[in-house]
């Protein structure tokens, strides 16, 4: 098995990736594979609904201007899924906006076959406000997309401002550790 993360934040090594790092962790221990994939440095823009995205050869978005097509077969691929954000004015990246519109808009054209029961989670790092929102929107991906999600010991963030400042966050690791310990009980149900 195979959880593929994907990290919206514009820093590869901040601290949205030190919550994915550890929720990897988490998983490894209990022998499922993970890859990190950092949006960092890619760019993805929002959709434009010029619906092209209608089922072909392959599943992917008829805008191929960008690094998205490049991603969707992996994300496919994949028996698990991280979204995690930072908090970017009370919602996730822009990268990741992106992401979430066009993935969703080629999985409805493909009649929600590609990411339909795959066990997903969404991750936020937060600096003090706008979590919630940036959570939900997360949230929204996964139940739309017709993915099961997990709960942990509390909502799934990360508290600090400045880069490694999640990692002081005691409780937000431990609230990381039980997410992938009980999306890893999850997957291995499913997968019986």
């Amino acid at each position: 098995m195979k959880v593929v993360a994907i990290n919206g934040s514009a820093r590869a090594d901040g601290n949205t990736r030190i919550l994915i790092d550890r929720v990897c962790a988490a998983l490894n221990r209990e022998a499922i594979e993970t890859e990190v994939i950092d949006l960092a440095g890619k760019w993805i823009h929002g959709c434009r609904a010029c619906d092209k995205c209608a089922p072909g050869p392959d599943p992917l978005c008829g805008m191929d201007d960008d690094d998205l097509n490049a991603l969707l077969p992996t994300l496919y691929a994949a028996d698990g899924l991280i979204l995690a954000s930072p908090v970017y004015v009370s919602d996730v990246s822009t990268e990741m906006k992106g992401l979430i519109e066009r993935t969703t808009r080629v999985n409805r054209a493909w009649k929600q076959g590609l990411l339909r029961r795959k066990v997903a989670v969404g991750v936020v790092a937060v600096r003090r406000a706008g979590f919630m929102h940036t959570f939900d929107t997360l949230l929204h991906f996964i139940t739309i997309n017709q993915m099961v999600t997990v709960g942990s010991s509390y909502w799934n963030i990360g508290i600090g401002h400045d880069r490694g400042d999640v990692a002081e966050d005691a409780e937000g690791m431990r609230i990381m550790d039980d997410l992938g310990a009980n999306m890893a009980w999850l997957m291995k149900r499913v997968a019986a």
